[in-house]
């Protein structure tokens, strides 16, 4: 009898055609999920007859709740090394072996870049305008020649982000609690004496910090009252690292020129969330990590993973 293997939250469709499954093809039936299960009761009942669950990052919670309805469940696969939201002791109580996937750090950077630019130069209210007909430029664009970008964070993510800056002719500086002088003129930028002095002081600020205790709300009210009015915050990393109801308060009141994300607090984000119709946002439906290639090394890996399991030599274990 063939497996069965669900793939979750697989949006555009496309997890069988980024990869080739026929490997694992005989031994197993590929089930794509395109719509998100908002709660526990939905994918208990849509998971129960699945032997492997393929989950894309941290989208879907697995709690030793969840767990302990799936009782077939003896593969979970999760995009990437690295998985927050899984209750790994529970998994190994149950007998489910817990496997990552190759993932690159890339188009998270690439994306940054790409809200930053279109907040900067107006993209979007003067592509709207353009094909709707109305007025010839309407917006003055911000310069990044010359212009500091303050990264909270200087890690893979952060480091990359900050060689773009450079190439960009900005100044750029650094801060988190753990960073050190030697590491910030490694990377070629500066070391900002606090969190504050990196905030009041830079015309463009971007998040690239992993969310924890310590990081969870960093950004404020407080924080986001040192923006300059004409500066401009970007987060690609996680939501709770900024206050959502502060930055949506920030965003209502002007008191800086405005934000890009991609990351949220309720993911997908309902209809009738505020962060929707809030201005001077530039939002994306968290696509930092979803490029082509990107896809083809979680697909990949995820066919890896199966086939390493089924000879009894599971790989890239996590837990």
């Amino acid at each position: 009898m063939r497996l069965r293997c669900a793939v979750l939250d697989d949006y555009q469709g496309v997890a069988t055609e980024v990869a080739d499954w026929s490997p694992v093809a005989d031994d197993v039936e590929v089930v794509g999920f395109a719509r998100h299960f908002a709660d526990e009761d939905a994918l208990a009942a849509a998971l129960a007859d699945f032997d492997i669950v393929v989950t894309l990052r941290e989208r879907v919670p697995f709690p030793a709740s969840l767990l302990a309805r799936l009782p077939r469940l003896k593969l979970l696969i999760a995009s990437g090394m690295r998985n927050t939201v899984i209750d790994y002791a529970a998994a190994e109580a149950q007998g489910v072996t817990v496997c990552g996937t190759p993932s690159a750090s890339t188009p998270p950077v690439e994306l940054t870049w790409a809200l930053l630019l279109g907040l900067a130069r107006g993209l979007v209210t003067e592509n709207e305008s353009l094909r709707a007909g109305g007025p010839w430029q309407s917006t003055v664009g911000a310069d990044l020649h010359g212009r500091r970008l303050g990264l909270l964070g200087l890690g893979k993510i952060g480091s990359r982000v900050a060689q773009v800056g450079l190439a960009f002719g900005m100044r750029v500086g650094a801060w988190s609690r753990h960073l050190t002088k030697e590491r910030a003129e490694e990377v070629g930028v500066e070391l900002a004496a606090s969190k504050e002095e990196l905030l009041s002081s830079s015309d463009f600020v971007s998040v690239h910090l992993a969310l924890g205790d310590r990081t969870r709300g960093l950004i404020g009210a407080a924080e986001l009252a040192l923006l300059k009015p004409t500066a401009y915050l970007v987060n690609t990393s996680r939501a709770a690292i900024v206050d959502q109801d502060a930055l949506l308060t920030a965003l209502h009141e002007g008191r800086f020129a405005g934000a890009g994300v991609d990351v949220f607090d309720v993911e997908p984000l309902p209809a009738d969330h505020p962060m929707r119709s809030a201005p001077r946002l530039l939002a994306t439906p968290h696509l930092g990590y979803v490029s082509r290639a990107n896809y083809e090394a979680y697909y990949t890996g995820a066919v890896e993973d199966i086939q390493a399991f089924l000879a009894g030599s599971p790989v890239r274990r996590l837990g």
